[in-house]
């Protein structure tokens, strides 16, 4: 009997030397950690510096109400209590930009470079977020690769296999740069008013939806494909480069459905606000990686549901939104 293509793939991981469950990291994987933590290392350093340097606001409540837009910088700082009560227009550079969540490099817009640049930050911002919950899947690939290829086609077939990943998350970015243009635009049509009452209601929503979403069978069945590195390549692989590269374009896409009510909330909260980013990196890790993983969805789920139903209600301020 032919064996299949499932069979194959176990019985590469089973025969690849070491391999077991007190497994010894062979130089192929110790290559490939270091490669995973050299980029990931980098590419927070990218995402502080961006965030840090970047025309880029940090979050919705910054636009009116507790005094967020306290953080920024410029015009606003000179508006009064009499500006605010005969709902003067704020500046362009605070008021219709902090509006939104997240909005497009300031000054550009709806252009090409404001849409390349929000893109390549975004991507940037995931492989920074992203790549550590994507380590075990990796490797693993990587290891029935050797078994299959031979080592000297194992490493840069998994970098094809991460840039199918990362394209579905790049992707993503460029679809939330044209729902925040549009967020941000409809949002600079309200006065700082209207804006000081919408926002903290919009967050709220967000986060209830969030929150929601924690309890969903779409959630956990995509989590359990990103909780399983072997279940998901034993029933996905495909050889070949572009084999790869659609794996892991299928395996972001399950990563996708997992994660996007997570990055929602950032997009709400500030896309560039690093203690956010810090917080979904450690949530995403727990939820794919670590053995609490199986529960933490429903305590962060509630969790979610809590602060959304306090920021909507008013009872407390966006937590972290610069």
């Amino acid at each position: 009997m032919e064996p299949t293509r499932s069979s194959l793939v176990a019985d590469g991981v089973r025969r690849w030397p070491g391999w077991s469950r007190r497994t010894v990291i062979d130089r192929g994987q110790l290559v490939l950690l270091a490669s995973l933590a050299v980029l990931t290392i980098g590419a927070w350093g990218l995402t502080i510096h961006q965030a840090r340097t970047m025309d880029m606001p940090m979050g919705i409540v910054a636009s009116g109400g507790d005094g967020g837009a306290a953080s920024s910088s410029g015009p606003t700082d000179s508006l009064t209590m009499d500006d605010m009560a005969t709902d003067q227009p704020m500046p362009p550079d605070a008021g219709t930009l902090a509006a939104s969540g997240m909005s497009g490099m300031g000054e550009d817009g709806w252009s090409w470079r404001g849409g390349t640049t929000f893109v390549v930050a975004w991507a940037v911002m995931m492989a920074a977020m992203m790549f550590p919950a994507a380590a075990p899947v990796l490797l693993l690939f990587r290891t029935v690769t050797a078994k299959r290829r031979g080592r000297g086609q194992a490493l840069a077939m998994t970098w094809v296999f991460a840039g199918g990943y990362l394209l579905v998350w790049t992707a993503v970015g460029g679809a939330t740069w044209l729902l925040v243009q549009l967020g941000s635009d409809a949002a600079g049509r309200l006065g700082s008013a209207s804006r000081a009452t919408w926002a903290p209601l919009a967050l709220g929503a967000t986060l209830l939806v969030a929150g929601l979403y924690q309890f969903t069978p779409l959630k956990h069945m995509c989590l359990r494909q990103c909780q399983s590195p072997m279940g998901f390549l034993m029933t996905r692989w495909r050889d070949g480069t572009v084999g790869a590269l659609r794996m892991g374009a299928v395996h972001g896409a399950y990563c996708l459905g997992c994660c996007w009510a997570l990055f929602a909330v950032l997009v709400a909260a500030g896309v560039m606000s690093l203690a956010w980013m810090l917080l979904l990196t450690l949530v995403v890790f727990a939820e794919k990686v670590l053995p609490v993983g199986r529960r933490a969805p429903r305590v962060i789920g509630a969790a979610f549901l809590v602060l959304g139903v306090l920021v909507a209600a008013g009872a407390a301020p966006m937590p972290w939104s610069a």
